[in-house]
């Protein structure tokens, strides 16, 4: 299984950015969990937004309205839009997907199988 992100970069505060993870050896469509998860300099890792086997999507508070988790089965893609990006944002982006068995899907990240390698997400003033 691969997880690949793409479309971090650097971004002035206030601005957008969509990230991008392609899947290889791995079905979004049949998932039982993915999301996305991030982690700031000195920071632990946090759970950003996850979409669950049934199609219910979860944001960390500090995103809702902001970022809007989505996916596309045909291209096997996950994507997290994100707007109105904060200068405390500036994290690595990690994808991750699957479930290990007796975990649930939720934004603590324990469960989650699969991880990229992350995406640098830059937010400048």
């Amino acid at each position: 299984v691969r997880l690949v992100e793409s479309g971090g970069g650097s971004v002035q505060a206030g601005g957008s950015l969509r990230l991008s993870c392609a899947a290889s050896g791995y079905t979004f469509s049949s998932s039982h969990c993915m999301g996305w998860f991030r982690q700031a300099p000195g920071k632990e890792r946090e759970g950003v937004a996850l979409i669950t086997k049934d199609g219910t999507i979860l944001y960390a508070d500090s995103v809702k309205g902001r970022f809007t988790i989505s996916k596309d089965n045909a291209k096997n893609t996950l994507y997290l839009q994100m707007g109105s990006l904060r200068r405390d944002e500036t994290a690595i982006y990690y994808c991750a997907a699957g479930l290990r068995f007796g975990f649930g899907c939720t934004l603590r990240d324990a469960g989650l199988t699969y991880w990229g390698q992350g995406t640098q997400v830059t937010v400048s003033s």
